[in-house]
């Protein structure tokens, strides 16, 4: 988004997802507070630093996964981001173009929350329709 400043909210997005891109788990870490957690719609939240940091450093190889902000917005203490993944899915010929977004919440200039919204065709389940894990109720959410 060259139209306008990067907030550096969004250069520690950028650090964050160049170290899943290239699984440097160091990189990944010292973007996170130590006890972060991520929310999926598609599984179980995964938590802290470090876990976080190994969970894409295994599974970004796996699907040669790789990651661009596309467009994002920040209201301090959070950003939005519109992302991309270029990957190749279990057992496809060719790579393809995966798009969700990402609410982050960040603390003392580190990614302290992330939530990860997409509609994967592969994983399609009633289940995927909502973050894993995630609080809604005691956040303020509509539940019903």
């Amino acid at each position: 988004m060259a139209d306008r400043p990067e907030h550096p909210y969004i250069r520690v997005i950028e650090t964050y997802y160049d170290g899943c891109n290239t699984a440097d788990v160091a990189k990944m870490v010292a973007t996170f507070t130590t006890d972060v957690v991520h929310y999926f719609v598609d599984h179980a939240p995964v938590s802290g630093a470090e876990g976080l940091a190994n969970y894409w450093a295994k599974v970004g190889p796996r699907t040669a996964a790789n990651w661009a902000v596309d467009h994002w917005l920040v209201d301090e203490p959070e950003a939005v981001i519109e992302w991309s993944m270029r990957w190749q899915p279990p057992g496809a010929d060719s790579s393809e173009v995966l798009r969700g977004t990402e609410w982050f919440r960040f603390r003392e200039g580190r990614i302290a929350e992330i939530r990860s919204y997409h509609n994967n065709v592969h994983l399609q389940s009633p289940a995927n329709r909502a973050l894993h894990g995630f609080d809604y109720a005691g956040r303020g959410y509509r539940t019903e």
